[in-house]
């Protein structure tokens, strides 16, 4: 009856000495302290990675082995585990078969669906011991520690240059491979990143989810939106070399260097 009590009334009298979050149950306190102690319980010795079983420990150290037994019959690409095989897939075949109950956005795989309802509830149960940023997800506070301490795990096999997430790794390669695995349905160019093949479908449907919340102008990305909002703000932070004169976006700057000095830009 106490416990139904305080859910009631929003009290919240225990509270995880780790991160702060408080709960109104000792039993939801209880499981949500497993979230840390899984967080450090299987350490990788190669990159540091921890994990919250041993057999995804094993699973990561075939990265580093580069030992992949799985493969891909679409496009080739080998994996060290047949989980990491089906998500891979799901990107062929745009299969999403985790739904969010709260917005309706749905995921190819759980662990990015959990993440995002983090959105939803706010929950960050993730701290960096550095500087007291939290996070929603452990990859999350996995990657920001590297801002800290400058480590780059994942290397290019083909030039050696080095990374800080296995992401941006997957990205560069295709840069020597040529592949671009992300195909647009309407017109059939393809992409070497979902992210590029997202800004370009906003093209064909007309898509500006990024809108400004002073004039209300949209537009299709959110590098786009930041580029407009010192127009608002007074700030000008593209000058030109040549006469000193500022401009507030860096399109305007390009306009008056070809009309006053008569330079044209090269688009590579």
């Amino acid at each position: 009856m106490t416990n139904h009590k305080l859910t009631r009334t929003g009290e919240k009298p225990y509270h995880c000495d780790i991160c702060g979050k408080t709960f109104s149950v000792c039993n939801s306190l209880t499981r949500h302290k497993q979230v840390h102690i899984r967080q450090k319980s299987f350490p990788c010795d190669t990159c540091g990675k921890t994990f919250s079983g041993n057999s995804a420990l094993t699973r990561h150290v075939r990265m580093h082995a580069g030992d992949n037994p799985y493969h891909c019959d679409i496009c080739g690409k080998k994996f060290c585990d047949s989980n990491r095989l089906t998500r891979h897939i799901r990107m062929h075949t745009g299969e999403k078969p985790y739904n969010c109950d709260i917005c309706g956005k749905n995921f190819s795989d759980r662990s990015g669906l959990t993440q995002h309802i983090r959105v939803h509830t706010g929950e960050k149960p993730y701290h960096c011991d550095i500087c007291g940023k939290t996070f929603s997800g452990n990859s999350s506070l996995t990657k920001h520690i590297r801002v800290h301490t400058g480590e780059k795990p994942y290397h290019c096999d083909i030039c050696g240059k080095t990374f800080s997430q296995n992401g941006h790794l997957t990205q560069h390669v295709r840069i020597h491979t040529g592949e671009n695995p992300f195909r647009c349905d309407t017109c059939g160019k393809s992409f070497s990143q979902r992210g590029h093949l997202t800004l370009h479908i906003r093209g064909h449907t007309g898509e500006r989810p990024y809108i400004c919340d002073i004039c209300g102008k949209s537009y299709a990305d959110n590098q786009n939106l930041n580029r407009h909002k010192p127009v608002h703000t007074g700030v000008k932070p593209y000058h030109c070399d040549i006469c000193g004169k500022t401009y507030s976006e860096n399109r305007s700057l390009t306009h008056h260097k070809k009309k006053a000095h008569g330079q044209v830009t090269v688009k590579e």
